[in-house]
This record gives structure tokens, C-alpha cells and sequence, in this order.
């Protein structure tokens, strides 16, 4: 039977992700990867949560394995409003939704706002699972350079200013301002809020995605752009997939009202509810202390994976090679000289038992082909090591 014509218009624009079908490469027996996005499951608190799953089984089984209401749970979603006040949000219960994973938070952002060819400004890079979410309702995304301090708000001002003298319907702008996905890099506390003043003067909205904020190994916190959006231009999401489980497939979404019921409506279509099991798991992980105790050991561990990747790529990769330095998250960003193809030398790269991603997959404009995206939170200390060691070598033989 032809499938072909039955698909609709959205199936037609869906492509699947270039990262998932690398990340099935590089599980081959004995390749060290650096590829994928994944916590380091030393990382879970396993005995934490078997001890919280005893008490609510216990306690809490009738309402943690029922149904809950579309927008989550209420004390869990009051507890979040807490709880996001040590980054200078304020927000109320009703601002506050849960998701199943970010990823569900990006697909409702492209169902409520986006038509075919609204305009998405986005980094160059960025994150591969915003870029599939929304051209999966057609939408034109529009890429602006990074450099270490994050995308250049001046060349997004030029860019809206340009796309509107167009006539081109500009919505969104989509940052991941710290310690970003996948270059690593952190949009200053100035830039944060020139990108807010440019969305009140353009009327647009801000879509803040910030997985990585609670990971910071050194410098001061910056505030999220949402802490100073007084007047309702920013769309924040979070998730508790770095710092608790991405097996509870559990994020929230702190939104403009108006735009936080318009949400939850989206939601009822896609899956009633986010698992009220693992918000109860969530609620208590953090109203008992859990994660205050936790988070610091996350972070001593990454730093470390991250110092001994910084230490590996200055000892073996060649000159002409560059990299961030991140000052938190899960991953750093490398730039090889530009006649070297990462995509090319992907296949090399496994037969030497070594894996990255290709820097490609996050650029909406077909650049990037020299670049490479580096985890080092998942790979054991020694195969940081030699996994760079190997990518060197890799690296040399295409060096000129």
C-alpha cells in the first residue's frame, strides 16, 4: 500500500533526528561515545528514590497511580513555583505546567503559535530537538551566530529588523542561554536582557529552554531572562532530566497565563497528563531535601569529566583545533580547521572506537561542517582520556 499519499502535510515535514540515528553507530562494542546528550547513570540516586517509591506505595499509591489533571499535579506545581524562586522567577501555581520531558514542552510551543512559515530565530548552533520540533509545523527557522558569551543580540536585532522589512511573520526567539546545547557557552547577564528589550520592542516571545541552569561548576549564577520579564514575553522550560532521572521523562513550563492555559488545552490531545507518578516521586525528591544533598554531588562529578576532557584535548589534539571552555552543563564544542569534514571522518572515528556528534545537525543553514559536539558526563574518567586520544589521531591524519 502507498503510505505516501495518506501522510499529512505535518508527517510530510518530520525527519528523524540525525543524533538518535549516530547514537545507534556508535553503541558498537568498545567504542568510547562521546556522542550522546545522557546523564551519567552513576548520577541517579537510585537508593533515594526506592526509599521515596516505598512511601508513597505505602502512603500515596491510590492518588500517585491515578490520573492527575492535564496542567500536574497542584502541590507539585506549587512546589515548583518555590523552587524556581532561587533563580529570581516569580510566578504563581497557575503559570505552571508539567510536560513529559522538554521535548513535549517545544512540540506544544510549535502546535499553539506556529503556521506554515512563521519565522523561529534560533542559535547557530542549537539544540537539534527545537530545530525537528518546529519545522515539524512547517515553520522558517532563522539561524544568529554565538560566540562565548552567547548569541549576538545585535545581529538578532538586525536579523528581525531585516525579516520584518520583508514581510516575513517573525513569532519566536529560541535560546538555551546556559551552558547551551551544543556548544556549551553562556549568554551573558547584558545580552540576557537586551534580548528582552528587542522582544518588547518586535512583540515576540522568548522561548527560555534551560536544562542545564542547575549544573554550574564555576563563575556566578545569571539569572534566567524570565526573573526580569515583567510584562509576559518569555516562555520558560525546565526538566528533571539532569539532575534527578530522563527516565522520568518529567519537565515543567512556567508561561505567561494566558498562554499556560492555551498549553494545558494542547496537552489534553496529546496525553491527558504527565505520569503522576513520577511527579509525586519529584514533589518529594525535592520537598525533603533530596536534591539540595544531591545536586552538589552531580556537580563535583562533572567538573571533574569536564576537567579531564579539557586536559586531554590540550594535551593530544593538534593546532588548529579549538573548543569552549564550559563553565557548566554536559558538553563543549569543538572547531577543527575548516577543510576537515566531521560528517567524512565520522566513519574513521568508529573504526577507531571513538564517537562524537557532527557539529552539521545544529545549524539550521547548512554549515558547521567542521565542528563536532563533545559530552563528557556520561564516559568513564579513563575513556575521557583515551576516547580523546583516539579522536586525535583521528583528527591528525586530515590535518594539512
Amino acid at each position: 500500500m502507498d503510505y505516501e499519499k495518506l501522510y499529512s502535510n505535518n508527517a510530510k515535514k518530520m525527519r528523524s533526528s540525525e543524533i538518535r540515528r549516530l547514537l545507534e553507530i556508535s553503541q558498537q562494542p568498545g567504542v568510547i561515545s562521546f556522542g550522546g546528550g545522557l546523564p551519567n547513570p552513576k548520577a541517579f540516586p537510585a537508593q533515594d528514590i526506592k526509599e521515596i517509591v516505598n512511601e508513597i506505595l505505602d502512603g500515596e499509591s491510590s492518588k500517585a497511580l491515578q490520573y492527575g489533571s492535564t496542567a500536574g499535579l497542584k502541590e507539585f506545581r506549587e512546589l515548583l513555583a518555590d523552587f524556581v524562586k532561587d533563580d529570581g522567577i516569580k510566578t504563581s501555581v497557575d503559570n505552571i505546567l508539567t510536560t513529559v520531558g522538554s521535548q513535549q514542552a517545544l512540540d506544544i510551543v510549535g502546535r499553539i503559535f506556529l503556521n506554515e512559515n512563521d519565522v523561529v530565530l534560533v542559535g547557530l548552533p542549537t539544540y537539534l530537538g527545537g530545530i525537528n520540533a518546529f519545522l515539524a509545523y512547517g515553520a522558517k527557522l532563522v539561524g544568529v551566530p554565538l560566540d562565548d558569551n552567547g548569541m549576538k543580540v545585535d545581529l538578532l536585532e538586525e536579523k528581525i529588523k531585516e525579516l520584518k522589512s520583508k514581510g516575513e511573520n517573525v513569532k519566536l526567539i529560541y535560546t538555551i542561554p546556559t551552558f547551551q546545547n551544543p556548544a556549551g557557552v553562556e549568554l551573558s547577564l547584558e545580552r540576557r536582557k537586551r534580548m528582552l528589550e528587542i522582544a518588547k520592542e518586535h512583540d515576540l516571545l522568548i522561548l527560555e529552554d534551560d536544562p542545564y541552569g542547575k549544573l554550574r561548576f564555576e563563575g556566578d549564577a545569571i539569572p534566567p531572562i524570565k526573573a526580569f520579564d515583567d510584562e509576559g514575553h518569555v516562555i520558560y522550560m525546565a526538566t528533571f532530566s539532569k539532575i534527578l532521572s530522563p527516565g522520568f521523562r518529567l519537565a515543567y513550563v512556567v508561561a505567561p497565563l494566558e498562554i499556560a492555559k492555551k498549553m494545558v488545552v494542547a496537552k489534553q490531545s496529546m496525553d491527558l497528563c504527565t505520569s503522576t507518578f513520577t511527579q509525586t516521586i519529584a514533589y518529594h525528591y525535592i520537598r525533603d531535601g533530596y536534591m539540595k544533598n544531591h545536586l552538589p554531588k552531580i556537580i563535583d562529578m562533572y567538573k571533574r569529566k569536564r576537567d579531564i576532557m579539557l586536559q586531554s584535548l590540550e594535551e593530544y589534539f593538534p593546532p588548529g583545533c579549538r573548543w569552549t571552555h564550559p563553565r557548566g552543563g554536559m558538553f563543549l564544542w569543538v572547531e577543527l580547521p575548516e577543510y576537515i569534514n566531521t560528517v567524512e571522518m565520522f566513519q574513521e572515528a568508529i573504526e577507531k572506537k571513538v564517537a562524537y556528534v557532527t557539529g552539521k545537525s545544529f545549524f539550521v543553514n547548512g554549515n558547521g561542517l567542521n565542528t563536532m559536539r563533545l559530552n563528557f558526563t556520561n564516559a568513564d574518567d579513563d575513556d575521557i582520556r583515551e576516547g580523546i586520544k583516539r579522536l586525535a589521531e583521528v583528527i591528525k591524519k586530515r590535518i594539512k
